[in-house]
């Protein structure tokens, strides 16, 4: 599965996600972006969008989209609190449809 990570996520995150080609916002050029325009622009080159915003799915009606989005749930964006989120995030990733949006963690 193509995924792309939020630049609010750290980019050693995507060295994590065996089995998956990951890219972040910052190596495609898309930093600062509004997340509805990201969500037009992440459409057609990947198949899933991994965030920490929550607000995400109460801004933009994602079942629209081409792409899926996951959202993780953790104390703080390091990579120490996100790895005990990878089990369920490349579970969510491995049945993932377009439109859909899958919350991993608490």
């Amino acid at each position: 599965m193509r995924v792309v990570l939020d630049e609010c996520l750290p980019k050693r995150l995507t060295r994590e996600l065996a089995g998956h080609e990951a890219s972040t916002v910052q190596q495609m050029g898309w930093s600062g972006i509004s997340n509805g325009n990201l969500l037009s622009l992440i459409s057609g080159h990947f198949d899933a969008f991994i965030t920490v915003d929550s607000n995400l799915a109460w801004q933009h009606n994602l079942s629209t989209l081409p792409v899926a989005v996951v959202v993780l749930r953790s104390p703080s964006n390091r990579i120490e609190d996100l790895r005990p989120l990878l089990p369920g995030l490349l579970a969510a990733l491995a049945g993932l449809k377009p439109g859909e949006l899958r919350v991993v963690g608490g």
